[in-house]
């Protein structure tokens, strides 16, 4: 029978062997790891260790005998732990914070506390598990998050031209709301003072220099597309009317492995789609969306969803029902963009065009899509 050995907290040896249930949590930082390992129940160990997986995987070796799982928490350090480990040969998973156990009084707190209740809900089996993407996966991922990082740059900049005009009382050269060519020529050719004309050209360079970025951007992310990895699945999912290749390829990138899903609900809640629903006896309410998921691809589905408003009949018909039964038109067009999300899922999944068949109320066809991928 294989067994290894580790000295325990109390200075006496620690035998494990396959007959064993063993259990660590790490609570991972950037220059530190602490981990803590309950053995049958019992909290055995628990230390600290820097920050890298040939210390992680050289401390757990000893336990890997009877090791059942290996837990921490997905935060800023990424997955490269989580798939060293698992090269190895350990079982390790990555946590999703927001759904850990919070005790309604949390007393103390410290990252040695932290790693001991990650074992001690692992080996309870309380925590919930995320998929871990592939480096691939996750360098694809990257490169539609820095798309969204310069348009968020763009939109500041914009926003700081407008106010500084506004604050010096400056009038708008006709166009700039839709910064036409025109617009942002008159800005330039405008005659102020020495100061405010300074800061202008400052922020019209930093425009600048921000739009020809996110050109690079864009192409590379056309480049991706045509990728054999997502050639096919962006093509199927650009005929769903309203939807182009940002959209697409954000949502292959974000809703990576699509066949992890089983329910249409799942998607929802990982997209940050779903309502949070609060009932009591007969009285039911939904509140605001769940906190969950990337708040670029809930953006670009619902600007994607008021383009499948206008261009789809259906579409525009199961809107305004949602509008008259919510009262809201923001309410409708989230619902929209929910039914969007699911379309776009069910078509990753099976690998098919958008057809008649989504425009179906019924859920029936949509809960069969995990047969139908395989």
């Amino acid at each position: 029978m294989s067994k290894r050995t580790r000295k325990a907290a109390d200075g006496k040896s620690l035998v494990v062997t396959a007959r064993d249930n063993v259990y660590v949590g790490l609570d991972v930082h950037k220059v530190t790891i602490h981990a803590a390992v309950r053995v049958n129940g019992c909290l055995t160990d628990t230390w600290v260790m820097p920050a890298n997986a040939g210390s992680v995987i050289k401390t757990l070796e000893p336990f890997q005998a009877g090791l059942s799982q290996v837990v921490y928490e997905a935060g800023p350090t990424g997955f490269g732990l989580a798939r060293a480990l698992r090269r190895r040969g350990f079982p390790i998973d990555v946590i999703a914070p927001g759904k850990t156990p919070r005790p309604a009084n949390p007393g103390s707190k410290s990252d040695r506390l932290d790693c001991r209740r990650l074992a001690q809900f692992a080996e309870k089996g309380l925590l919930k598990v995320v998929a871990i993407p592939t480096e691939t996966e996750d360098q694809d991922r990257q490169v539609l998050r820095l798309r969204a990082q310069v348009v968020k740059k763009v939109r500041r900049v914009k926003q700081q031209i407008k106010s500084l005009l506004l604050y010096n009382a400056i009038a708008e050269p006709e166009g700039l709301k839709n910064w036409t060519l025109a617009s942002v020529g008159a800005l330039r050719e405008m005659e102020l003072p020495g100061g405010i004309r300074l800061f202008l050209e400052e922020l019209l360079g930093e425009l600048d220099h921000l739009r020809n970025k996110l050109r690079r951007v864009e192409r590379a992310i056309a480049l991706l597309a045509r990728q054999e990895r997502y050639r096919d699945l962006e093509v199927h999912l650009r005929t769903h009317p309203g939807v182009g290749q940002i959209t697409a390829m954000t949502f292959l990138t974000e809703v990576y492995q699509p066949g992890r899903f089983v329910e249409p609900e799942e998607l929802s809640c990982y997209v940050g789609l779903a309502p949070r629903v609060s009932q009591s006896g007969e009285r039911r309410r939904e509140g605001a969306l769940i906190k969950a998921g990337r708040g670029t691809l809930r953006a670009l589905l619902v600007e994607a969803s008021w383009q499948w408003v206008g261009k789809d009949d259906f579409a525009r018909a199961h809107y305004r029902r949602l509008t008259r039964n919510t009262g809201n038109s923001q309410k409708a067009i989230v619902g929209m963009a929910r039914r969007m999300a699911v379309n776009l899922w069910c078509m990753a999944v099976r690998g098919e065009d958008y057809c008649l068949d989504y425009r179906r109320t019924t859920r029936g066809s949509r809960r069969s899509v995990s047969l139908a991928g395989g």
